[in-house]
């Protein structure tokens, strides 16, 4: 977690997002520190989901600040906060159907950025030995679990200084999630921060340094997974089912 002393790489302050009438985000506000793991968690409909798209641009935000370094990117199109070192893994996926993986890790390649860790193909294919096998297969034809772990590397690809990933095992077979994990768990030790959104709280809670709880659009806990599993009314009160 972030000391008083620590100048975090990431600053979300008082975020609002409506979609059309409806007040989505309601002042929501956190930091993450580089290389930090931060999970997002809450039941649905809490606002998980929408804060990342938010902070990538793809929702509006209608009030807030999203400073990256200081810098202020509420409301620059996607393509901007991406240029400036924030990447993003949508729950959707998104791959390039008609393209083979080759092709869509060649589509998420940028340059290199100062202060973050670079990534090559090679070292993609390392973290899941699955894409190498099908470089040249078209990704419409990918499992879902091989379109999400090719949606992480060409992600990567764009040397980012902090990536978003939402749901990352949603759907997923019980050796892909662990395979996944421990991926998040490298990226993170390389030096990139992680923004996760997680339904699964074992894994949040095993992997992230940081936990922020949601509910109806605010953040209502901050703090470690440790303070969190020690608080049996807040997990009563805002994730059980």
């Amino acid at each position: 977690m972030n000391t008083p002393e620590t100048t975090p790489l990431l600053s979300v302050r008082d975020l609002h997002a409506h979609y059309g009438k409806s007040h989505i985000l309601q002042g929501v506000s956190f930091d993450v520190g580089a290389s930090e793991i931060v999970s997002l968690l809450g039941r649905n409909g809490s606002g998980r989901s929408t804060t990342v798209k938010a902070i990538m641009g793809l929702v509006q935000p209608t009030g807030g600040q999203v400073l990256l370094d200081g810098h202020n990117l509420a409301g620059k199109p996607s393509y901007a906060i991406s240029r400036a070192g924030i990447a993003y893994v949508p729950e959707e996926r998104e791959v390039f159907g008609n393209l083979t993986v080759d092709e869509n890790l060649a589509m998420g390649t940028q340059h290199i950025r100062s202060g973050a860790a670079t990534w090559t193909v090679e070292q993609m294919f390392d973290y899941f030995p699955r894409l190498k096998e099908r470089r040249n297969t078209q990704a419409s034809n990918l499992s879902g679990g091989e379109q999400q772990m090719l949606t992480i590397c060409r992600s990567l690809l764009g040397n980012p200084r902090i990536i978003m990933i939402d749901e990352p095992t949603e759907g997923l077979a019980p050796k892909i999630v662990t395979v996944v994990g421990e991926a998040i768990q490298d990226i993170h030790r390389r030096g990139v921060a992680v923004i996760l959104v997680e339904q699964k709280l074992t894994i949040a809670l095993k992997i992230s340094s940081q936990v922020c709880l949601l509910g109806h659009g605010h953040i209502v806990f901050t703090g470690t997974p440790h303070e969190l599993t020690g608080n049996p009314k807040m997990l009563k009160d805002w994730l059980a089912v």
